[in-house]
């Protein structure tokens, strides 16, 4: 499996595509703009994009959803409790001074029903509220794909609409760090990690 990584958007997302060789199947894991690098790499190899899946719904992770969508003809996917914060993308970008036209438009959502595949690799969704209401984690192989709930040495901030620092500190310390201390951690801002790593050098681990 190998993972390449983009940075984009307004706030330097980290946009993960996630791509099975023996299959060419891939998954284009958030998506912060329209990245031509991606759109380049997939036509390029021959590669089929089967989901875009987002962790969770914040104007940085999603604003590319709709050129993508059509780049690279696959559907998005996001939990449906985040569907209020991808609907807010307009607002919260004019009080930026940045006119965006229309809503990033996901009609997708993570049920406890959908199975995502690439090749004959599972992709597990892992539950892990409190960046926002809706936030997941992806886990594909050994690596765990974050979002904004889990940061080298450091998680994501609870002071947004839907976050609950409570839920956060949750999430990292009952759900993720019973992870294997191997798995690789990729997040949705700044350099990967380890869950290992994590457990003896992440800031939440203070808490409480």
């Amino acid at each position: 499996m190998i993972v390449k990584t983009y940075i984009a958007g307004p706030i330097q997302a980290n946009n993960y595509l996630v791509i099975d060789e023996e299959s060419k199947e891939a998954v284009l894991i958030d998506c912060s703009e329209r990245k031509q690098e991606i759109i380049d790499e997939v036509k390029n190899n021959g590669l089929k994009v089967k989901y875009i899946l987002l962790t969770h719904g914040h104007f940085d992770h999603v604003l590319g959803v709709n050129d993508m969508q059509k780049e690279l003809d696959a559907p998005a996917y996001v939990k449906k409790e985040d569907l209020s914060q991808i609907e807010s993308t307009s607002s919260i970008m004019a009080a930026f001074g940045v006119q965006v036209a229309v809503n990033p438009s996901v009609t997708h959502f993570i049920t406890p029903d959908v199975e995502f595949t690439i090749g004959n690799k599972t992709i597990k969704v892992i539950d892990t509220p409190g960046h926002t209401e809706g936030g997941v984690c992806y886990l594909i192989d050994g690596k765990l794909f974050s979002g904004d709930t889990l940061f080298c040495e450091s998680v994501g901030r609870t002071d947004l609409m839907g976050g609950n620092f409570k839920k956060l500190h949750n999430s990292v310390v009952n759900v993720l760090f019973k992870l294997d201390d191997n798995t690789t951690v990729y997040p949705g801002h700044g350099p990967s990690t380890t869950i290992g790593y994590e457990k003896k050098n992440n800031e939440i681990v203070n808490y409480y």
